[in-house]
């Protein structure tokens, strides 16, 4: 699918941030990758081994079980999982995050036609705000209305989806947003706006 595609009558065009405009693991790795050289210096434990564990771990069975694997198998102290926590919000990364290709152009076509362009994003406002400054925009970050929900309401509650149409004067027959999550989806049928998944355009 490309931009070509979309309904031309849209006006606006919503995003969520992880595993939408760019992947998500792009920063979680680099992140596990700065956590095990701290790790490194204050325990000794080889860096390579941890940052090993890590990735495989969030590959095998999600982000979530990351610490808690490195606490059983390496024996880590649980007082080391706020410096991971503190490091996701944090982190100053070795690399640029790279948005999808095909996003890229999607966006950059978006803007060449003078439409809207917005992210509204679930997560700790903080962490989702690191993550779009380190992101390579190619100039559009000048174009980019950034909506965090959980300063309003987290999706699927559509309280941030009727600000933003109070806000700019929308209608909702204007807007489409670009999703990957059932959140998304429950947050786009609740707000009465059409919804593409981003997979058609990957």
């Amino acid at each position: 699918m490309k931009y070509t595609d979309i309904d031309n009558r849209k006006q606006a065009f919503i995003f969520e941030l992880d595993d939408v405009l760019y992947p998500e693991k792009d920063y979680l790795f680099q992140v596990y990758y700065l956590f095990s050289g701290l790790l490194e210096y204050t325990t000794l434990i080889d860096a390579r081994q941890t940052t090993d564990l890590m990735v495989n771990t969030y590959i095998n069975e999600g982000k979530e079980f990351v610490f808690d694997r490195q606490k059983e198998k390496l024996n880590i102290d649980e007082k080391y999982r706020s410096n991971l926590k503190h490091l996701m919000v944090t982190a100053k990364l070795p690399l640029k995050l790279l948005l999808y290709q095909n996003m890229l152009n999607l966006l950059q076509d978006i803007v060449v036609d003078r439409k809207k362009i917005f992210i509204v994003t679930n997560g700790d406002p903080a962490k989702q705000l690191n993550k779009i400054k380190q992101t390579e925009w190619h100039g559009l970050e000048q174009y980019l209305i950034v909506y965090f929900t959980d300063e309003i309401k987290p999706k699927p509650d559509t309280d941030a989806i009727d600000m933003l149409i109070k806000d700019h004067n929308l209608q909702r027959r204007d807007i489409v947003m670009i999703e990957n999550a059932e959140i998304d989806r429950l947050c786009a049928e609740s707000s009465g706006i059409d919804y593409i998944n981003v997979n058609e355009f990957l």
